[in-house]
């Protein structure tokens, strides 16, 4: 659902914020899923590993497995967009996504990317979890990321299949890695880190749009103004497909840069000041508003 949400920086009901000229749209550029074929997980090899470095500003185009996956940067943040909403995932979190699910990776920042590929039994979904604990696990979910699963991602072997086969012990070597990735993700919390997106394609444009750099505009007349609908109409469809007004999409749209921003280890004054508010204390008094946590805690500091 929906984070009920204080206003963001520009809106009417706002503390005031310095005005931002509009920039340029970010370009991308597009990179194909790496040889996925070649790291299919199976019953004797059940977490599979892929290691890629990418530039900021570059997106693996969609696609999907017939398997699950986990998405984790340990330098960079990244931005995983699926078909109905988008997920900001720091390198202190990872994103679960169950098989089949179609989705695209964009680097925010230089990422070093790490990628699991995991075998699932038909009919089952989740790190080896019992089957009624497997609802959750069905549906794209942000994990904190523990030192020890960060530590245990690195050193998973990343060869693929048409490389020389893995001698006898290093494959044990990787079933007990394996065996120790997953208890991780069964002990690790969810965190709400993603934005609802629409289906509607003009507003799915506005929204992608503002998940890229949601300073970029002021209004919702300015955002509007790109995809040939009324101010009045965008207003009305976001709370016809996402249940909620443009201001509190907006203010989960801030929350999730702002943690992508703590990723960085930046001080809450710079936070603050690249979102919009013109005071820590505006940005603070937001942040506990709107998830009753101190900044701190939410960032991840």
């Amino acid at each position: 659902m929906p984070i009920h949400a204080a206003p963001p920086p520009g809106h009417a009901d706002a503390q005031a914020a310095p005005a931002h000229a509009p920039r340029a749209a970010r370009v991308l550029s597009y990179v194909e899923s790496l040889t996925p074929h070649l790291f299919v997980p199976s019953r004797a090899r059940p977490v599979r590993a892929k290691h890629r470095e990418l530039r900021a500003d570059t997106q693996v185009r969609p696609h999907s497995h017939p398997w699950a996956q986990v998405a984790i940067s340990t330098t960079g943040v990244l931005r995983l967009t699926v078909p109905d909403g988008a997920y900001i995932v720091p390198p202190s979190r990872a994103l679960w996504i169950p098989p089949g699910v179609e989705h695209a990776v964009t680097m925010v920042e230089d990422a070093d990317l790490r990628t699991l590929y995991f075998h699932q039994p038909p009919g089952r979904c989740g790190p080896g979890v019992a089957r009624a604990q497997e609802e959750p696990w069905r549906q794209c979910r942000v994990l904190e990321v523990s030192d020890l699963l960060r530590a245990l991602v690195r050193e998973m072997p990343s060869e693929p299949d048409d490389a020389p086969p893995l001698p006898p012990e290093l494959l044990h070597r990787e079933r007990h890695l394996s065996a120790l990735i997953l208890d991780e993700l069964r002990r690790a919390s969810s965190v709400r880190l993603g934005v609802d997106l629409p289906r509607d394609k003009r507003l799915r444009h506005l929204c992608e749009a503002v998940i890229a750099d949601p300073t970029r505009h002021e209004t919702l007349a300015d955002w509007a103004r790109d995809t040939g609908a009324s101010p009045r109409t965008v207003a009305r469809l976001f709370r016809q497909e996402l249940s909620s007004t443009f201001t509190q999409w907006r203010q989960q749209v801030i929350l999730a840069r702002a943690v992508a921003l703590a990723a960085g280890r930046r001080p809450i004054n710079q936070i603050a000041a690249e979102l919009g508010y013109n005071s820590p204390s505006a940005f603070s008094a937001m942040v506990r508003r709107t998830v009753g946590l101190a900044p701190g805690r939410f960032l991840g500091a």
